[in-house]
């Protein structure tokens, strides 16, 4: 059997390349997508780049707002927040005990509705138990001590009665004795004569201690008498604090508990709580308030810098959260002291409501705009054109291609207007700060120098 040949595949020659002109002449259209594609691309960032030299060059070159000066009638107006609550207030403060402290018991809640009558305070009475119990005890110690000086003095007069009594005797023996002397020899007569003069010194010598003896008895009872009546006062003033510690109600109303400003410095620059049992209060702070409903009347904290536009009597319109569809009117009917730290002046503005409505309660937000006075024929210009620096009160007057700083004197400044002297009515005014924008220019600037050239 012979064995089969084994065939050898015929090797596979390599196909030249074909010509240069032949491979572009295949492929236009992918070269083309190519030049297309980073012309696109080319186009989109000269694109971009324009914008943002447009960006940059309008916010570099951006316009300074202006106005004008101008003359007319001014009314000046300020708007603040209130709060509503009853006018003519009873104020709830602690007694005048002459104590340094003392802790409240018990303290009707904020808005809670009392009458008159109703307890609305009481403040621990411990300390003033323990003075009434000893004034009473030294009361009582005192009427004792009257009785005995009394007694002291009764007995004493006994015994300068019972002296006087017999010195009157002896001087009565001695006279009788005396009687004697003409049968007597020279010696007992003198020594009778001597008796008689001695009894008689003793008498007048216990006349006048009886006397002495009277006052003194009656200046110790009176000192007796003078601590009996302190101790009783003691007693009646403690008795009286102990009273007066337990607060009533003058009126119907509710409750307006006031801030504690008695809590430590760790709440400065924070909302103080109100009082609440257990609080130290220090005589006559006053801890809440019980407003009368007959007579309503709003609060306000408004800054210092107005206070200069308000006076009493100015009329007020008001317009409470809670009741949007009707506006109310009142007038300023009492100017706070300022309080507050240097950064933020302020002081409390009463305000009367002349027509109150049945749906008000205490304590309703309100926004009032109180309307001050009005100024006639007065140049103004809007309030962010008058500028204030080192003393200084001055306007950004245009000279030229720019603004020149010009003094001005301000008579009056609200909150949107501001009367000014010493320009020209027509005269434009800058109501942005001209180096503040330079500055703003100068920085779009060095952006557009950042760029690569």
């Amino acid at each position: 059997m012979s064995t089969p040949a084994i065939q050898t595949p015929a090797p596979v020659r390599p196909q030249p390349a074909p010509p240069v002109e032949l491979r572009r002449r295949r492929h236009p259209v992918r070269r083309m997508g190519k030049w297309l594609v980073l012309l696109l691309l080319v186009g989109a960032a000269a694109w971009g780049g324009y914008r943002l030299f447009r960006s940059l060059t309008a916010s570099g070159a951006a316009a300074l707002p202006t106005t004008r000066v101008k003359r007319g009638d001014v009314s000046l107006t300020v708007t603040a927040k209130a709060e509503l609550r009853g006018g003519n207030s009873e104020e709830v403060a602690a007694p005048m005990t002459g104590e340094g402290d003392m802790h409240i018991t018990l303290l009707r809640k904020p808005g809670e509705v009392v009458k008159a009558g109703d307890v609305v305070l009481e403040l621990d009475t411990t300390d003033q138990a323990y003075k009434l119990k000893e004034a009473e005890a030294d009361l009582a110690e005192a009427e004792q001590q009257v009785i005995k000086a009394q007694a002291d003095g009764a007995a004493q007069e006994e015994e300068n009665n019972y002296s006087l009594l017999k010195a009157k005797a002896d001087v009565r023996q001695a006279e009788l004795d005396c009687r004697k002397n003409p049968v007597l020899s020279a010696i007992a007569a003198k020594q009778n004569d001597l008796a008689l003069q001695a009894a008689k010194d003793k008498l007048a010598q216990l006349e006048k201690d009886q006397a002495n003896y009277q006052a003194t008895g009656q200046a110790g009872i009176a000192i007796q008498e003078a601590a009996r009546k302190k101790a009783e006062q003691q007693a009646a003033t403690a008795r009286k604090n102990i009273d007066a510690m337990t607060v009533k109600a003058k009126r119907d109303g509710y409750v307006a508990v006031r801030q504690n400003t008695n809590i430590n410095w760790g709440y400065r620059g924070m909302t103080l709580p109100p009082f609440r049992v257990g609080d130290r209060v220090n005589p006559g702070m006053v801890i809440a308030e019980i407003p009368d409903l007959g007579s309503w009347e709003l609060g306000a904290n408004i800054g210092e810098m107005d206070r200069g536009h308000l006076a009493i009597g100015e009329k007020v319109d008001v317009q409470v959260m809670a009741a949007p569809f009707r506006k109310y009117h009142g007038r300023v009917k009492d100017l706070g002291g300022t309080t507050g730290p240097p950064w933020d002046r302020h002081f409390e503005c009463k305000i009367a409501l002349d027509d109150p409505s049945p749906e008000l309660r205490p304590g309703m937000n309100a926004i009032v705009v109180i309307n001050a006075e009005a100024l006639h024929n007065v140049l103004w210009v809007p309030s962010e054109a008058v500028f204030e620096s080192d003393g200084r009160t001055f306007v950004y007057v245009k000279s030229g291609s720019g603004f020149a700083p010009k003094d001005v004197k301000l008579v009056k400044r609200g909150e949107s207007q501001a009367v000014i002297t010493g320009v020209a009515e027509g005269q434009v005014v800058a109501l942005a700060n001209p180096d503040q924008q330079t500055e703003k220019k100068a920085g779009a600037g060095g952006a557009l120098q950042a760029l690569p050239k």
